[in-house]
């Protein structure tokens, strides 16, 4: 006989599960207890002593599973088998609706939500919705007036780490973004965006008073000046 089969005569006090041994009843009224398994290494702790066991793998080293192909180790063989994706290109799960691939089922799920417009994570505070838990996080420093992210040059604090990196190229004169046409370098994706401008004639930003059309709004805010002059 498997385990895990045969009768369900231990029955749990707290809610209307049943089990087949006393051992899998004990270990399921840990959800009820709160009874955890605490490593003595950091500040994990766990329902089971197995996982417990598991996670000591990462302070002992212990029956670690490696990737030959770059070192890394993991304490499950799922996760090394999920790592070694990276360097076979392997991305076994595919959406149906536009054929993204994905090295991981969560990521899929999580691209789905563009199709769906699924948005599980809401602000308590204003109710906006989010497709990933870490955009709501960031939305919510909007509220809470939280910035985690320093500048250790000047000290100016940001609410998103990719600000901070945007900033900090002030220090660093870092420019990443070059255009194609004449080589002019850049600090900002924006300012490279507007430039292009210059070589394409575009011009998006139209006066409702007069119609004349303006490659950058700052031209087109000067030009208002003029109609509003004349009121």
């Amino acid at each position: 006989k498997r385990r895990g089969e045969g009768p369900k005569c231990h029955h749990c006090q707290h809610c209307d599960k049943s089990f087949t041994t006393s051992g899998y009843l004990k270990i399921h009224q840990g959800v009820h207890t709160g009874k955890r398994h605490h490593c003595q290494q950091c500040d994990k702790s766990f329902t089971r002593s197995g996982y417990l066991k598991i996670h000591q793998r990462v302070h002992t080293g212990e029956n670690l599973h490696s990737c030959d192909q770059c070192g890394a180790a993991f304490t499950v063989q799922r996760e090394l088998k999920i790592h070694q994706r990276i360097h076979t290109g392997e991305k076994p799960y595919i959406c149906d609706q536009c054929g993204a691939a994905f090295t991981q089922q969560c990521h899929l799920k999580i691209h789905q939500r563009i199709h769906t417009g699924e948005k599980p994570y809401s602000c308590d505070q204003c109710g906006a919705a989010f497709t990933l838990q870490r955009n709501l996080k960031n939305h919510q420093r909007i509220h809470t007036g939280e910035k985690p992210y320093s500048c250790d040059q000047c000290g100016a604090a940001f609410t998103q780490q990719g600000d901070l990196k945007r900033h900090q190229r002030i220090h660093t004169g870092e420019k990443p973004y070059s255009c194609i046409q004449c080589r002019k370098t850049f600090s900002l994706n924006s300012h490279l965006v507007s430039h292009r401008r210059v070589h394409t004639g575009e011009k998006p930003y139209r006066c409702e008073q007069c119609g004349e059309m303006f490659s950058h709004s700052n031209s087109l805010k000067r030009h208002q000046l003029i109609h509003t002059a004349l009121l």
